[in-house]
């Protein structure tokens, strides 16, 4: 049998009930989602279908994954848990935000190596002042909606949370200071008397490291693999995404959601505390 969660800004209890008379079941109304326990055994074709139908979203909980051992949850930072790239923004800076983002939009969906495409988007900065950073971080930067409700519960059920970005240092340590992370891990951007020098400081955080990144917190923690969540939008966060206990695909790219456990599409962050069984 299968446990299924709705959740959504357009859900209602006739939908639900819509949805629990094609996949059989009970219903159950929590505080901010629809639960279906018992459920029918459901093909990734039926799954589709009732997706495509739905103006909310409906995810399967992955055998075997149980939410009251979950201790980690390791999310990537552009366009997951906040609403921008930061290169892209950082770049508009320069008057060359179309061709930096042309370059981000092939990365995320797998098209070109991320490496080498942060490797070319930095040096596009060279030479731009470094206040344009912090007017990014004060003027553009915002957290994805639902972030505060789901940081305040996780921190209530004692579950770690770490940031781990492709980004730069200089926005994810700030969050970290703001929102009270337990662990971020980010691309240092390389400065020369107030000026970007196009350049990133020391190895690439790429989809190796954010993967080396989860492992290294498990061992840290005692924790298996099985008792984290990982979350991401972009083709590089898969590696990361693959080995824990359940992914999500945020509002991501077509590729990460055909390959992730679950995916957000209608609800935000505090979507996680659905997927976790929170009243």
């Amino acid at each position: 049998m299968t446990t299924i969660i709705l959740q959504g800004p357009q859900l209602n209890r006739d939908k639900a009930n819509a949805i629990v008379q094609r996949t059989g079941g009970s219903l159950e109304k929590c505080t901010h989602h629809y639960k279906i326990s018992g459920a029918n055994n459901i093909s990734a074709k039926q799954l589709a279908a009732l997706r495509d139908a739905a103006d909310f979203d409906i995810n399967l909980l992955p055998t075997g994954f149980d939410p009251v051992q979950v201790k980690l949850l390791i999310t990537d930072m552009d366009s997951t848990f906040i609403g921008i790239e930061c290169i892209d923004e950082i770049a508009d800076f320069a008057d060359l935000k179309p061709q930096v983002a042309e370059i981000t939009e092939a990365a995320m969906r797998g098209e070109i190596n991320f490496e080498t495409s942060l490797t070319k988007r930095v040096s596009l900065l060279t030479g731009l002042d470094t206040a344009a950073l912090q007017k990014v971080y004060d003027e553009r930067l915002t957290l994805n909606p639902g972030g505060e409700q789901m940081l305040t519960a996780l921190k209530a059920k004692g579950i770690k949370i770490a940031l781990v970005s492709g980004g730069f240092t200089f926005f994810s340590s700030r969050l970290e200071e703001r929102y009270q992370l337990d662990y971020t891990h980010a691309n240092v951007l390389e400065k020369i008397e107030g000026k970007l020098s196009g350049k990133v400081v020391g190895s690439i955080v790429g989809a190796e490291a954010k993967e080396a990144f989860l492992r290294k917190l498990c061992k840290e923690l005692g924790i298996d693999l099985s008792q984290t969540i990982a979350m991401g939008d972009g083709a590089n966060d898969l590696k990361m995404m693959k080995p824990a206990g359940l992914s999500i695909a945020y509002h991501a790219k077509p590729t990460v959601q055909a390959q992730a456990d679950v995916a957000f599409n209608y609800c935000g962050l505090d979507g996680v505390l659905g997927l976790l069984d929170c009243e």
